[in-house]
C-alpha cells in the first residue's frame, strides 16, 4: 500500500503521460465521432507516441483502451462504432495508463459542442467535488474527511453520489487496496500516511444515486435515465499534503479552505 519515494516518482511519470493524452483529446473535435474512433485514437497515442501501455485493455476482459459513458452513463461505457457523440452531450473518457510497469488512472468529463446550462453545471459541481476531496488529502486525515468533502459539496448543489463505485489504491496493479469511498464521516475511516496513492473520483447524478448495469456487464447507467457526470486524479500522500499525480497542464491545484 505504502509506495517509496522512487516508486511514487515512477508514478508520477506514468502520470505525466496519461495527462498528457488528455492534454491531446482537448484539440479534437468530439461531435460527429464515434466513442471507437476516439478509443483508437488514444490507443495508438498512447502506443505510438508515448511508447507506453494502454492498462484498460485486457483487464479483467475488457476489450478496450478507455471508458466512454456518454450522458446518463454513469461509468464503464463501452466504445461502439454506432455510439456517436452529438453537440450537447457530456461524455466521460475513463483512461488508464502503465509506463515502467507503474499505472495511472485518470477520467475527464468533457461537453460536446452547445450543452444545457443544467448539464454544465453538473459537469461543474462533480469537478469540483473532487477537489474537495483531493483538499482532504493529508497525513494523518482520514478516508471518511475526503468522501464527506465531496459527498457535502454535491449534495448542498443538489445532487446525488453514486454509492456504488469508489476510489481506489493503485500502482503496479490498476485496483490496490485501499478503496476510496465519495461519501463518508469525517475522522473515520483509513487513517492518510506519507507514500499512499489512490484514485479520487466521484461521480454526481443529476437525479436518484440509484444505478443500473446493462445487459453488455459493462455499462452502468442511472436508473432514473438522468445525467451523470465524473472526474478522477491519481493522488500521492505526501509528507505534508498531496501531489495530484495525473495533474493536467491547464490546471492548477485549488488552495485548501
Amino acid at each position: 500500500m505504502i509506495k517509496s519515494p522512487e516508486e511514487v516518482e515512477l508514478m508520477a511519470e506514468s502520470g505525466r503521460l496519461l495527462a498528457s493524452v488528455f492534454s491531446h483529446l482537448d484539440g479534437e473535435v468530439l461531435a460527429g465521432r464515434s466513442t471507437m474512433e476516439i478509443n483508437d485514437l488514444v490507443e495508438a497515442f498512447i502506443v505510438d507516441r508515448l511508447a507506453a501501455r494502454p492498462a484498460s485493455k485486457g483487464q479483467y476482459g475488457y476489450g478496450y483502451v478507455l471508458n466512454c459513458s456518454r450522458n446518463e452513463v454513469v461509468c464503464h461505457g463501452v466504445p461502439s462504432e454506432t455510439d456517436v457523440l452529438r453537440g450537447g452531450d457530456i461524455v466521460n473518457f475513463d483512461i488508464t495508463l502503465e509506463k515502467n510497469g507503474y499505472i495511472a488512472d485518470s477520467s475527464k468529463t468533457y461537453l460536446v459542442g452547445e450543452v444545457h446550462p443544467a448539464a454544465r453545471r453538473l459537469v461543474r459541481t462533480t469537478y469540483e467535488a473532487m477537489w474537495k476531496g483531493i483538499q482532504e488529502v493529508r497525513p494523518g486525515a482520514r478516508l471518511g474527511d475526503v468522501g464527506h468533502a465531496i459527498e457535502r459539496h454535491a449534495k448542498r448543489a443538489g445532487y446525488s453520489v453514486v454509492h456504488e463505485y469508489c476510489g481506489h489504491g493503485i500502482g503496479r496493479e490498476m485496483h490496490e487496496k485501499p478503496e476510496v469511498l465519495h461519501f463518508g464521516r469525517p475522522g473515520t475511516g483509513l487513517r492518510l500516511e506519507e507514500g499512499m496513492v489512490f484514485t479520487i473520483e466521484p461521480m454526481l447524478n443529476a437525479g436518484r444515486r440509484a444505478v443500473h448495469t446493462e445487459d453488455d456487464g459493462w455499462t452502468v447507467v442511472t436508473a432514473d435515465g438522468k445525467l451523470s457526470a465524473q472526474f478522477e486524479h491519481t493522488v500521492a500522500v505526501t509528507g505534508n499534503g498531496v501531489r495530484v499525480l495525473t495533474l493536467r497542464p491547464d490546471e492548477t491545484v485549488p488552495r485548501r479552505g
